[in-house]
């Protein structure tokens, strides 16, 4: 029996979230089908994050095992062909037997895209959450400067989540615009105020909480409006209480960028 990994990149409107689900469409569920196809062995992917409903990813691992032939570089193109358009697999080989995507020492980077503007443009709108008002960057990316570190996020995770602790490291945060013609990464000095505005928000962590990157990006979101001041972030990780911080925002505008391996 052998291991490989899989680097996976799916459009994820039309999906249940990756984790395999009774009677629904899943990134899991799509894998292990084209998987069975090719091999004629039942599989059963193992995934790095279980992203949920909506949620986009240009590169989430999975790994599986397999008596198949078929050499680890090639099994991209294999399942490329079987696959429906919306997720493709982007790098494959052969990995040690002892290899487990959920527990090794990883970074994570997560980008969530906000779209400003009086309309909006229906290229991106499956790809971020719109609105209509136009959002401080720099004071947003002000904000996300308290979030670095280590730090109990029990704010920024759902009020009745299970988990052992709320700790969490966060590496880095960056807010930053981009030009919504060219895609060229810009600042928001400059801009009209009615202006539309292509803002991402990268977050990058040893690891997350349930909807957290969602969260932080609401919680942006409130001091990008000016409703709340940068400073602000620290009595919302200060009070434990997630109904300090922000909305979670759709789950549409959220990218779950790369896992790298550390």
């Amino acid at each position: 029996m052998k291991r490989f990994k899989l680097i996976v990149a799916y459009d994820g409107t039309n999906y249940c979230g990756w984790q395999r689900q009774p009677k629904e469409d899943t990134i899991e569920g799509e894998l292990n089908k084209a998987l069975f196809r090719l091999t004629g062995e039942n599989i059963q992917v193992i995934g790095a994050s279980r992203t949920d409903a909506g949620v986009h990813a240009c590169g989430n691992v999975a790994v599986f095992d397999s008596e198949t032939s078929i050499p680890g570089e090639r099994l991209l193109f294999a399942l490329n062909s079987i696959l429906p358009e919306d997720i493709r697999v982007m790098d494959s080989c052969q990995v040690s037997d002892t290899f487990h995507p959920r527990y090794c020492d990883t970074r994570k980077t997560y980008e969530y895209r906000i779209q400003t503007g009086r309309t909006l443009d229906p290229t991106a709108r499956l790809y971020s959450h719109w609105i209509p008002y136009h959002l401080d960057v720099e004071a947003m990316n002000r904000a996300g400067q308290y979030l670095v570190g280590t730090h109990d996020f029990k704010s920024f995770c759902v009020a009745k989540t299970q988990v052992k602790t709320t700790v969490r490291t966060v590496t880095a945060i960056k807010v930053w615009q981009k030009d919504i013609v060219d895609g060229i990464e810009g600042s928001d000095s400059g801009k009209e105020t009615d202006s539309p505005q292509n803002i991402v928000i990268r977050v990058e962590g040893e690891g997350f909480l349930y909807n957290m990157v969602r969260i932080i990006s609401g919680t942006l979101f409130k001091v990008g409006l000016h409703a709340w001041a940068p400073e602000y972030v620290q009595d919302i990780l200060a009070g434990c209480d997630r109904t300090l911080a922000g909305e979670t925002l759709p789950a549409k505008g959220l990218f779950l960028k790369q896992i790298e391996y550390l």
